[in-house]
């Protein structure tokens, strides 16, 4: 499969904090459910990697599960035991460099165009922009000018009515964080949650 290609064509990747493994889980389902196919477990969840291999077990390979804040190289090496089938960091961190030694497709943070650089030599398939929000959708636009085939998903404070602009920008996917989960990751309403997804859905769908 074609990560890349893929993520472009979904265009939305969730990002899952909750407080255990099990509201993980609960959250991946309803995500799914609303047609969010694209999603990354983060390790600041307690038992992200546990969550990140039950739903791996529990939904087929069209639906794209990864971790999520890989900081060190021991959780990237967890994380891939798991099944993950992608890495997502903050920054250039040791787990990124190690998510490239063992063949992970890495989406590494970067803001600078130093960044950028350094993470795409270093392998990385992407650059998460991160965070987005800080400089805005016209700071992709910036960055695009020097850099038009750097692979870019923004990431960070995007909301419904910014995600059509960061796309129009030139990123090829915006990653959704809280803005999506709500509340959802610790305790509350699956269905708000449904029901924001679908609207998420229907921004990006229009961009």
């Amino acid at each position: 499969m074609d990560l890349l290609a893929e993520l472009s064509r979904r265009k939305v990747l969730a990002i899952i904090r909750a407080d255990g493994p099990d509201r993980a889980l609960k959250c991946i389902r309803t995500l799914v459910g609303a047609g969010i196919t694209a999603l990354e477990v983060s390790l600041t969840t307690p038992g992200g990697a546990e969550a990140i291999a039950k739903a791996r077990s529990e939904f087929d390979s069209s639906i794209l599960i990864g971790a999520g804040t890989v900081i060190t190289a021991a959780q990237a090496d967890e994380v891939a035991a798991a099944g993950a089938g992608f890495t997502v960091t903050p920054a250039i961190t040791r787990g990124a460099y190690r998510s490239v030694e063992i063949g992970l497709p890495l989406l590494c943070g970067a803001l600078t165009p130093t960044e950028v650089i350094t993470a795409l030599d270093m392998g990385a398939l992407a650059v998460k922009i991160f965070p987005a929000k800080l400089h805005g959708p016209s700071y992709l636009r910036e960055l695009r000018a020097p850099l038009p085939n750097a692979p870019l998903i923004a990431v960070g404070g995007i909301d419904a009515s910014s995600a059509p602009q960061y796309l129009a920008a030139g990123a090829f996917a915006v990653g959704l964080g809280s803005p999506l989960l709500g509340d959802a990751g610790t305790g509350g309403s699956q269905s708000a949650l449904a029901a924001r997804a679908a609207t998420f859905l229907a921004a990006v769908t229009n961009a």
